[in-house]
C-alpha cells in the first residue's frame, strides 16, 4: 500500500506540476505523455526506494543514481529539441531561456522522486494508508506552488513607451534603439510598431535585467503571443530591446500583428525571471559591509 500510495502521489504532483501554456510546450498531446510517463518512472522509484532500503536492500541507492543520470539526459533531450525548434522561428529563445527549460524540466522529476519517498515513509511510519494520503495532498498542493517562479513584474515596472525618430534614428522615450535608413521601413514602424519602458525595481534588478538572455526572452514571448509584423530577411523590422546605461531602464522595440499596446505590457509583466539571469551584487555587498564592522568591533 505504501508503494502504491506514493507512486500515485509522485505522478499527481508530476500532472500538477506539467502545464501546456501559451509557448505551447510541451506539445500536446507528445510531449505530455513523454513527461508524464518519465514522471511516472521516478514516481515508482522514490516509492519503492524505501520499503527496499528498510529491507537493508541497498541496492535501491544504486537505481536511483542511475535514474538521476537517466534525468540528466532528459535535459539534454530537451535542449536538443528545443535548440533545433529555435532555428525555425522569427524571434529566437535563445540559449538561456532554453536551458532555464531544460534544467526545470529534469529538477521536475526530481521532485516526483522526492515527493513518492516522503509519502512511502509516512505510509511505512504511520502504519496507517490514510497519513500517507494526507502527505500525498499537501505534497500536491506544494506541487502547484513550485509550478511557476517569479515573473518580470515582480522585479521591474512596465510601461508604455513612445516610439519617435530622430531623422533615421529610432528611440522609444528617450533611449536609442537602432536606425532606420530606408523610409518604407520608418512608415511600417509607425504605423505597426510598438514600444515599452521596463524600469527596474532596485538594484539587483537592474543587474538581472541587463541580461542579454532575460532580454531575448521578453521579446520572444511576447511575439508569441502577439505575432511579429516581419519575414525574413528584413533586419530592420527585428524586434529589439535596448539599455540606458544611466539608469538600466530598457526600451523594448516590438513591431506585432496585432498592435495591443495593453496586451504587450500585460505580456512583458508575465514573462518569467530566468534563474540563470539572476544576480544579487547587494546581498554580496551587505556580508561585506558586515564583515568590515565585525572586524573593525575585534580591533
Amino acid at each position: 500500500m505504501a508503494v502504491v500510495i506514493g507512486i500515485l502521489t509522485g505522478f499527481l504532483c508530476r500532472m500538477r506540476m506539467l502545464r501546456t501554456d501559451y509557448r505551447q510546450y510541451p506539445t500536446y498531446p507528445h510531449g505530455r505523455v513523454i513527461h508524464l510517463s518519465l514522471g511516472l518512472i521516478a514516481a515508482g522509484l522514490g516509492a519503492v526506494a524505501v520499503p527496499a532500503l528498510l529491507n537493508k536492500n541497498y541496492t535501491a541507492i544504486t537505481f536511483l543514481s542511475l535514474a538521476a543520470q537517466q534525468f540528466r539526459e532528459v535535459r539534454n533531450m530537451e535542449r536538443e529539441t528545443l535548440s533545433k525548434l529555435d532555428e525555425m522561428v522569427l524571434v529566437k529563445r535563445g540559449s538561456t531561456y532554453i536551458e532555464g527549460i531544460a534544467m526545470v524540466f529534469e529538477g521536475r522529476n526530481y521532485i516526483v522522486i522526492l515527493s513518492a519517498l516522503l509519502t512511502s515513509l509516512v505510509v511505512l511510519l504511520a502504519g496507517q494508508w490514510i497519513w500517507g494520503v494526507l502527505m500525498g495532498v499537501v505534497l500536491v498542493g506544494v506541487s502547484g506552488l513550485l509550478r511557476t517562479g517569479k515573473l518580470l513584474g515582480d522585479i521591474a515596472d512596465v510601461e508604455e513607451g513612445t516610439l519617435r525618430f530622430e531623422g533615421s534614428s529610432l528611440y522609444v522615450d528617450d533611449i536609442y534603439i537602432m536606425n532606420i535608413g530606408l523610409k518604407d521601413n520608418r512608415d511600417r514602424i509607425r504605423k505597426q510598431g510598438l514600444g515599452a519602458v521596463v524600469t527596474p525595481k532596485d538594484k539587483d534588478s537592474r543587474i538581472t535585467l541587463s541580461n542579454l538572455g532575460q532580454r531575448q526572452a521578453i521579446l520572444h514571448d511576447v511575439s508569441t503571443v502577439l505575432g511579429v509584423y516581419r519575414d525574413t530577411g528584413e533586419p530592420s523590422l527585428v524586434p529589439l530591446i535596448k539599455r540606458d546605461l544611466n539608469d538600466g531602464r530598457l526600451g523594448v522595440f516590438l513591431i506585432p500583428e496585432e498592435k495591443d499596446s495593453k496586451a504587450a505590457i500585460d505580456m512583458i509583466q508575465r514573462v518569467p525571471v530566468l534563474e540563470s539571469a539572476v544576480r544579487m551584487p547587494t546581498e554580496l555587498l551587505k556580508r561585506l559591509s558586515w564583515r568590515g564592522r565585525s572586524n573593525g568591533n575585534d580591533i
